[in-house]
């Protein structure tokens, strides 16, 4: 396994961060073992100016622990039916964060399957921010954790480079809906969705 990214690696601008968790490994320990996946896709939300950031709302219980320090996770309820898992970034007070969108599972699939009810094929498993978090047993009790002990952490990966990586903009949001900061390893079969007409109005390009 690779070494757990210390807190310093989140301490950056967003954007960078979620070019470079592409690869990276989000694991999970539970009472019924660990569970794990290679990040594919991730997107960015930076901040109260961003209008599809929780944060454009201020800080309110809720969104707390955008306003923590980097490197501990941000989970949220969503739809009422699916938790999502993010990671923070930059220096405490400034709200931002990475959502991860995508994995492709890497460990404890049996367990994954049995939390997602046997979906059709192991690519649906994980391809979306609501079925990772089923597949890997993370919950609401993970919000504000730190990143870098369990039973939440994200480890090294393989190295993704650029040529490897493609930026749209975000999906599954009603503001900001344009704005480039969704990034994806380039043919990967375990991405979310890829809306090609919307990308292609925005410009899809390298990240």
């Amino acid at each position: 396994m690779g070494r757990i990214l210390p807190r310093d690696f989140y301490n950056r601008e967003t954007e960078i961060v979620a070019r470079e968790l592409l690869g990276s490994v989000l694991e999970c320990r539970t009472g019924n073992g660990i569970a794990s996946g290679m990040i594919v896709e991730t997107e960015a939300y930076i901040g109260e100016h961003d209008a599809a950031c929780h944060a454009a709302a201020g800080r309110t219980n809720r969104t707390a622990p955008l306003y923590g320090p980097p490197g501990i996770s941000y989970v949220y309820f969503i739809y009422g039916v699916h938790w999502c898992v993010n990671a923070v970034t930059r220096e405490e007070g400034l709200p931002s964060a990475v959502l991860i969108r995508a994995l492709q599972p890497l460990s404890g699939i049996r367990r994954m399957k049995d939390r997602r009810g046997e979906p059709t094929r192991d690519t649906n498993l994980t391809n979306g921010p609501g079925k990772l978090c089923e597949a890997l047993g993370i919950t609401g009790a993970m919000n504000g954790l730190a990143l870098q002990r369990k039973p939440l952490v994200i480890r090294e990966g393989p190295r993704i480079t650029s040529d490897e990586i493609i930026t749209t903009p975000r999906i599954g949001i009603t503001r900001a809906v344009d704005w480039p900061l969704r990034y994806i390893i380039r043919d990967n079969e375990y991405v979310s969705r890829f809306s090609r007409a919307r990308s292609q109005r925005a410009g899809i390009r390298p990240a």
